[in-house]
């Protein structure tokens, strides 16, 4: 702040122009704000005062820099010559200014301070995405760029005042709300903004202990945000005392599981801010929710129920309104082309054209005789030069690129004449930049459609154009190819003596083609006709009263538009002086305009809004320039409703500089219709134009309704003036069939003119929309049989034929039923606050259609210097402007770091190619909000579930039973399977061992494998026996064991595991597998092991010497405590002593050994499996696998608990095959290791875990070559048996199956086995039983309980693969798990299963028999009430397939479809996290895995991020997106973390309830945490 004590209007002149260009560079964000000050400070130097006490909060401390850009993750600021290429502020800028609009939205917001609830701001990790440090920016700029000091002022005096009037009652939200007049935006619970940031950073503490601390007694029900009932504003909600949960089982209220944060302190930061987010939430929603899916009904979402309020038109139906008649003047003449040769010839001196170099100076001028010749010159050299005589590279009618840049008109027009005399139809573009252009590829479709080949351009041009290495001009991303031509003079051959251009009288052909990009971001070309051309330019010098001679600035581009029009057909036929002030000039010297038509003494100027702003800030008391010359001042973007308050400034400042406020002439136009209406000059002295102050709310439903209650939310729109000459108008419906539309309506205004386009070159079908229309009227008969043009603008007609446009269908945002402006949202956005945040000219709007109905989202461009405070509360801002102003609620705000957003040419922001990056997830926003608990609300009804009436007789009435039949299934009779085996007679498996060391000592059961595939250890029936017997001799010795009593076996995968689990039962123990903790992470897994010896109360651990040492090392002693371990016994050095005895149980019902496991859900369960239970699973393993003596297994698995345990230390023992296994840990080392083994000892049957199959696929895909290379071979394998307790993972199967194709593996050998905690092994797929059927379910059915098969590919469905065929001896029934009565085959219900090898019952501390009985023996509540059933606790469905299974009877397939505990119920419907995972993991490439659960009713999805940290807030409306569009539910919380925080299983199952604690712990150390609200 250099200028102290500097009275501004005492500097020199120059030095004001230089300090008000500085000021518009900051504001553009061509410098940085610590650039600007250096600057600043360095001009002003020579007037400070020198004064010695310089203020200290002013001061910069020396090293630390203010500069953004010197932090190393800031956004490098491009230098300024690539910045003037790719400059912003193009189409919007200070249009938006408005002081009264302002005003509205501080009062707006001031009504909003009331409700003071904190908002949770988003957790971002430090190292992401920083910007600048808070502490290193300089002081915040005082003015907003664009506001001179006095409208600062005025702005903050209206603020004041706006707070005094409107802070209302705190019930006024409330009472607002439940009437229904307006949504809870989240953000109306900001912190208390405006005052200082320490004070809103104490309230929020403060309130954040206050919420994490709020206990209510009398309910213990956390609060169901989704309901639609209004609740009481001041209830507060429930966080539940600190519970640890240890081993709960199933019988326990689930819910109280889920409320608990499981051990964590509920205050903890996370919980707190999901607090905020449930408070902010509880507000009603503004539509009463309509209940729109019945539960058979095809899900439709309808529209909601009008209101019966809706404001509707009521005028009478539109006349069409008529342009004056076009006059006809004697000397016009016959064709464009004709009026130049006129020129050319009689006026050669008179000058056509006048260009600027950058400082704003004249740098050529070309007269019309030097343009007539050298067009001549370009029409031969076109025609006759390229090419040969016989094959000529143009024709008559041949389409031809003009690619010219903005700062060299002269050039251009010579070209576009050229190309007119030569009859070839010129087609202007945009100069490609780079191979990346924002919308590049769109401008090669529009060149595709047109089949340009050929490009012309200048020297200078074409040198700058981006070059392959070879030095050829880069072929652009989706263009044709081109045949690049240079225009210069110096290249053109002068016509041979006779020849003569062809110009024949204006027709319908083609004369010129003209770019138009649509709201998607197509772009098209506009064909005008030679007729089209010359009537255009008539109507425009009778509407403008052009004449011969005069002088016209021209600041708009030359290409397109009205800079074309005017600045380049239209002044030729007139002879009029065109002086080009390009854009570039303007960025350098933004008053050069007003200097030209100063010095020029200009008759008309033509600009934009941009430019008037741009003239007025740079202005700063410039005396000498005079614009009294000026009769017409034309606005070209004049029917952008918001450029009323530019004109109304620009004629604040130049009024007193000559200028005329009847000068000002708004016009409209589109690139269909040409030039709409356009205000004529007035005369001086005339009242000027009414202005029209619409309703914001009227527009919205689409009618015009004078503002009168609430000055907030009006819109003062100008009028554009009449129609063209000769032009017809009318305005007709936006949507649907073109009906005119009534005279207080807004519709879209449609043109009958022979000044218009004719078509969309190449494309009928969309010009048939567009250039064909014949309105109708309200009984549907057309009006005439005129065709008309659709402009594209929307509006109405005023008194006097005064036309008036209030928007543009292209920006227009149409939700729930509602118009919405995209101008007008950008306006509101700009007006909160002096905005410090973002750049004014660099916010994008724009919709997205998320459920059903169009979203609205805001991207604006953040400044380097703003911190994440200051971001979010101006997010939150805006949030409650826009929900105030126009009652809409916004789904996405995000901020981009600065000069990152896709740009027009001419510096926009390219809106379709920003919505693209939104949609593909490639924005990289650096702050992202997202309110879809706001907007969202067409969502169904919750589902309110029916209570079931049980009773026998429900079985007759069949309210229980829908479906052909009970829902059951078995698998083969054991008993009608005569056994001729000896194993048979032995009813326990120690004595099988002992028979087979005595008949077949020899016999190797077990071969275990090293990472180099060497067998490092075997097992013959003998020496595994012997191994047994010392191991019982020594725990007998050492360990003063009593029969009955536990010892843990702590061992690595190993042939020491089996022979010490036979050693307990030759002891008479009971084995307790434990998985030995992870010596490099001891904290994480020792704790687990201890927590199974001290639930087990095992008396003796049996385990290695390496594995005791670390039981009682330092790193032991620092997560458990080791002195209380019970007696350690290591196994590797034992004594040659055999027992005295063989223990032999008196009872097969006596326990065999028990079987401990952690589920998904996080639940330590132990299972008692009896000696019975093990011989019945073993038999049943062995009939389905066809297993004996001969056979060879391969097992690449875990083997600590589960049907994996059963396969690893038992089956062999049972069966007599051998047993090749290999631990999972060694693939780790050596991946091929499994597969090889299978290729070389040619193994038939193998059994894994997902975890195995997962490392095979990811980490082998590519490697399948070289496999084969090696040899490897799978044609081997007839079953490869993926063991888990989950859901068949289908995906993964088929990628193994598809990418070990080529090594010979079938398709058909891979299936799924399935098992639970009640029973280890209920489906398997053996030898017999037929392929494994996949079926396709609707997963909408799915959610209500019931199933219903869909086709392959059907929306909304769920491919389910078979778990397996269900084993011999085992019964499975689907059950309804509240009324425990069974269902039918089309129901979803709990799997209950009856066999011989079911387990006993849970092994608990407190041995709760009341949960054991409900589990292990339960009864139907009605049917078969006699049979004794197991509760699997997982979800899952019977049908009966076409297939047939071994007896040749109908097959009945089991479908596992997940786990009860872990489903999720939302809005009372049943979803399972697998399904909303797949849809998130699809939702982007850099998503490598996710997880979800719920947390008070909100739902948390946790994504792991595989891509840059950059990339992280990409995912928050990519996954929130989704979840809602494919499972109708919105995401409360997205928490992005590093790839492998999401835990898992060793049988590769996630541990969503883990990661659930240790979310709500605070423990993740996340990228990002983003609250929907």
């Amino acid at each position: 702040m250099a200028d102290r004590g500097v009275d501004l209007a005492a500097l020199p002149k120059e030095l004001r122009e230089q300090l008000a260009e500085l000021e518009l560079e900051l504001s553009e964000g061509d410098i940085t704000q610590k650039g600007y000050e250096k600057k600043r400070a360095k001009l002003l130097a020579p007037f400070v005062p020198q004064t010695q006490n310089v203020d200290e909060s002013i001061q910069l401390t020396p090293g630390l820099s203010s500069d953004p850009t010197s932090t190393p993750n800031a956004v490098p600021v491009a230098a300024p010559r690539q910045l003037r290429a790719h400059r912003s502020g193009g189409t919007r800028d200070d249009r938006y200014r408005s002081d009264i609009h302002t005003e509205a939205v501080q009062a707006a917001l001031a009504r909003h301070k009331e409700g003071k609830m904190a908002l949770p701001m988003p957790t971002k990790r430090r190292s992401a995405f920083v910007q600048s440090p808070a502490e290193n920016c300089t002081p915040p700029d005082t003015s907003s760029a664009s506001e001179d000091e006095g409208s600062l002022r005025r702005r903050q005096a209206a603020i004041s005042a706006m707070l005094a009037q409107n802070l209302q009652s705190p019930e006024y939200w409330i009472n607002r709300s439940v009437q229904g007049s307006s949504t809870s935006s989240s953000a109306s619970s900001t912190l208390s903004h405006g005052e200082g940031k320490t004070h809103s950073q104490g309230q929020t503490s403060v309130l954040a202990d206050v919420l994490a601390h709020t206990r209510i007694e009398s309910s213990s029900v956390p609060p169901d945000v989704t309901s639609t009932a209004p609740q009481d504003r001041n209830s507060r909600v429930d966080v539940p005392p600190n519970i640890v949960v240890r081993g709960m089982s199933r019988g326990q209220s689930r819910s109280s599981m889920m409320d608990t944060a499981g051990g964590v302190p509920a205050h903890s930061r996370v919980s707190t801010k999901i607090q905020q987010l449930l408070n902010t939430l509880k507000r009603p929603k503004r539509p009463p929710l309509c209940e729109f899916f019945l539960d058979d009904t095809e899900e439709i979402v309808e529209v909601p129920q009008p209101d019966p309020n809706t404001p509707r038109p009521e005028g009478r139906q539109i006349i069409p309104v008529k342009g004056e008649p076009l006059g006809v003047v004697s000397n016009w003449p016959p064709a464009l082309q004709a009026a130049l040769a006129r020129w050319g010839a009689t006026q050669a001196k008179s000058p056509a054209i006048t260009a600027l170099d950058i400082t704003g100076k004249p740098l050529y001028t070309l007269t019309y005789g030097k343009l007539w010749s050298r067009s001549l010159k370009l029409a031969y050299t076109l025609l006759n030069k390229l090419g040969t005589k016989n094959e000529p590279v143009l024709k008559p009618g041949d389409r031809v690129a003009l690619v010219y840049p903005n700062s060299d008109p002269g050039m251009f027009w010579v070209a576009f004449y050229g190309c007119l005399l030569a009859e070839v139809i010129p087609v202007p573009i945009e100069v490609p930049l780079s191979r990346k252009d924002a919308g590049s590829q769109q401008i090669g479709f529009l060149l595709g459609s047109c089949g340009v080949g050929l490009a012309l351009t200048s020297e200078v041009c074409l040198k700058g154009l981006p070059k392959t290495q070879n030095g050829e001009i880069m072929q652009f991303k989706g263009w044709p190819r081109l045949k690049w031509v240079v225009t210069d003079t110096k290249y053109l051959t002068k016509p041979s003596k006779d020849w003569q251009p062809h110009i024949p009288t204006a027709n319908t052909d083609t004369a010129y083609i003209e770019y138009k990009a649509s709201k998607e971001g197509t772009v098209m070309g506009v064909a005008v006709s030679k007729i089209s051309m010359l009537t255009h330019c008539q109507a425009l010098t009778q509407a403008c009263n052009y004449c011969e001679g005069e002088t016209l600035v021209n600041v708009l581009d030359f290409k397109k538009d009205s800079g074309l029009w005017h600045g380049v057909l239209t002044s030729v036929m007139n002879r009029i002086h065109i002086i080009c002030v390009s854009y570039s000039v303007m960025k350098a010297c933004p008053l050069s305009w007003v200097q030209r038509v100063h010095v020029h003494k200009a008759r008309v100027a033509l600009v934009k809004c941009r430019d008037l702003h741009w003239a007025m800030m740079a202005h700063k008391d410039q005396k000498d320039t005079n614009l009294s010359s000026l009769r017409m001042l034309i606005v070209a973007d004049g029917a952008n409703p918001w450029s009323v308050s530019s004109c109304d400034a620009f004629l604040n400042v130049f009024q007193s500089h000559g200028l005329k406020p009847e000068m000002i002439c708004p016009c409209a136009s589109s690139p269909e219709a040409m030039t709409v209406a356009i205000r004529r000059p007035g005369t001086q002295g005339a009242p000027l134009p009414a202005r029209a102050i619409l309703s914001m709310a009227g527009l919205s439903h689409g009618v015009i309704r004078v503002n009168t209650e609430d000055k907030n939310s009006a819109l003062t729109v100008q009028d554009v003036g009449h129609v063209m000459p000769g032009a017809l108008m009318c305005i007709v419906k936006p949507d649907g069939p073109p009906m005119l539309c009534k005279t207080d309506e807004i519709g879209e205004i449609v043109l009958n003119s022979r000044a218009g386009g004719t078509m969309y070159y190449g494309l009928p079908g969309v010009t048939k929309n567009s250039f064909e229309v014949i309105p109708i009227n309200s009984g549907g008969t057309p009006i005439g049989d005129v065709p008309f043009i659709r402009t594209g603008l929307l509006g109405f007609v005023g008194p006097g034929s005064l036309v008036f446009v209030v928007g543009k269908i292209e920006g227009l945002l149409s939700v729930s039923g509602r118009r919405h402006n995209a101008d007008d949202l950008v306006a509101t956005a700009l007006a909160v606050e002096p905005v410090k945040t973002v750049y004014r000219g660099r916010i994008a709007v724009f919709s997205v259609t998320v459920f059903y109905d169009e979203r609205i989202v805001i991207v604006a461009e953040q400044r380097p210097d703003a911190n994440e405070e200051d971001s979010f509360q101006w997010m939150s801002r805006v949030l409650q402007a826009i929900d105030s102003i126009h009652q809409v609620g916004l789904y996405c705000l995000a901020l981009v770091p600065a000069n990152t957003l896709p740009k027009t040419p001419l510096g926009g922001i390219h809106l379709s190619e920003t919505k693209q990056h939104f949609l593909e997830g490639c924005l990289h926003p650096c702050n992202v909000l997202m309110c879809p608990h706001t907007c969202v609300t067409n969502l169904p009804k919750p589902r309110q579930k029916q209570p079931v009436g049980v009773g026998p007789a429900s079985i007759m009435v069949g309210n229980l039973v829908a479906g052909k039949r009970i829902a059951q299934a078995s698998g083969r009779d054991l008993r009608l399977i005569d056994e001729q085996e000896q194993s048979k007679k032995h009813q326990f498996l120690s004595e099988a061992l002992q028979w087979r060391a005595q008949t077949d000592p020899d016999h190797v059961l077990y071969m275990l494998l090293n990472a180099k595939g060497v067998a490092v250890s075997t097992a013959t029936c003998s020496q595994l026996h012997k191994r047994a017997e010392k191991i019982t001799a020594a725990l007998l010795e050492r360990g003063g064991i009593n029969t009955g009593d536990n010892v843990v076996l702590l061992y690595p995968p190993g042939i020491d595991l089996i022979a010490s689990f036979y050693g307990c039962l030759y002891a008479g123990c009971i084995p307790v597998t434990v998985r030995p903790p992870h010596p490099q992470n001891l904290a994480a897994t020792l704790p687990t092991v201890r927590m199974i010896i001290d639930v087990s109360k095992a008396v003796c651990i049996l385990t290695t010497q390496t594995l005791m040492k670390t039981l009682r090392s330092k790193e032991a002693a620092a997560s458990v405590n080791v002195k209380t371990w019970p007696n350690i016994i290591d196994t590797d050095d034992l004594p040659r002593k055999r027992p005295s005895h063989i223990y032999k149980p008196p009872t097969a019902e006596m326990l065999a050994y028990l079987d401990f496991s952690v589920s998904t859900t996080g639940m330590l369960t132990g299972v008692k499996i009896s000696h019975s239970a093990v011989n019945a699973l073993c038999r049943s393993i062995k009939l389905q696998c066809e297993l004996y003596s001969s056979r060879q297994i391969a097992i690449c698995m875990d083997p600590y608990c589960g049907f994996g345990f059963v396969l690893w230390c038992m089956s062999s023992v049972y069966s007599g095959h051998q047993s090749i296994l290999i631990p999972p840990m060694e693939l780790e080392t050596s991946l091929p290791l499994w597969l090889s083994t299978l290729s070389q000892y040619k193994i038939r049957d193998t059994f894994c875990s997902y975890s195995v199959m997962e490392l095979c696929t990811k980490g082998l895909g590519t490697q399948t070559e070289a496999l084969k290379a090696r040899g490897v071979n799978l044609s081997c394998v007839r079953s490869c048996v993926v063991i888990a307790e989950e859901r068949p993972r289908l995906a993964l199967r088929q990628s193994f199956s598809k990418l070990f194709k080529d090594l010979g593996l079938s398709p058909r050998a891979v299936s799924t086995a399935f098992g639970a905690r009640v029973n280890l092994a209920i489906c398997l797929q053996g030898t017999a039983g037929p392929d494994p059927s996949t079926v396709y379910v609707d997963m909408k059915s799915l959610r209500h309980d019931r199933v219903r098969l869909v086709e392959k590919g059907a929306p909304q469905s769920l491919p389910l693969m078979e778990s397996g065929t269900i084993l011999p001896g085992v019964r499975v029934i689907i059950v309804n798990p509240e009324t425990r009565g069974p269902l039918g085959d089309s129901h979803l219900g709990e799997i209950w299963v009856s066999s011989p090898h079911n387990a006993s019952g849970y092994y608990t501390i407190y041995g709760e028999e009341s949960l054991q009985a409900d589990h292990f023996n339960t009864r139907l509540s009605f049917g078969d009430t006699e049979t004794l059933w197991a509760r699997t606790g997982y979800l899952g469905f019977v049908t009966r397939t076409e297939l047939l299974d071994a007896r040749g009877d109908p097959h009945d397939a089991l479908f596992v479809v997940g786990s009860l505990d872990e489903t999720l119920e939302l809005r009372g419907l049943r979803y399972h996290p697998i399904d909303i995972e797949t849809s998130v993991s699809r939702a982007q490439r850099s998503i490598a895995e996710s997880a979800v659960f719920t947390w008070t009713n909100l739902l948390v999805v946790v994504v792991e991020l595989s891509g840059s940290e950059q990339e992280a807030l990409d995912l928050v409306p990519l996954v929130t997106n989704v979840v809602l569009k494919e499972h109708h539910l919105i995401v409360g919380v997205v928490v992005i973390v590093d790839p492998g925080v999401i835990p898992i299983n060793s049988r590769g199952e996630k541990q969503r309830m883990h990661l659930r604690d240790s979310f709500l712990a605070d423990q993740l150390d996340p990228i990002y945490v983003a609250y929907n609200m």
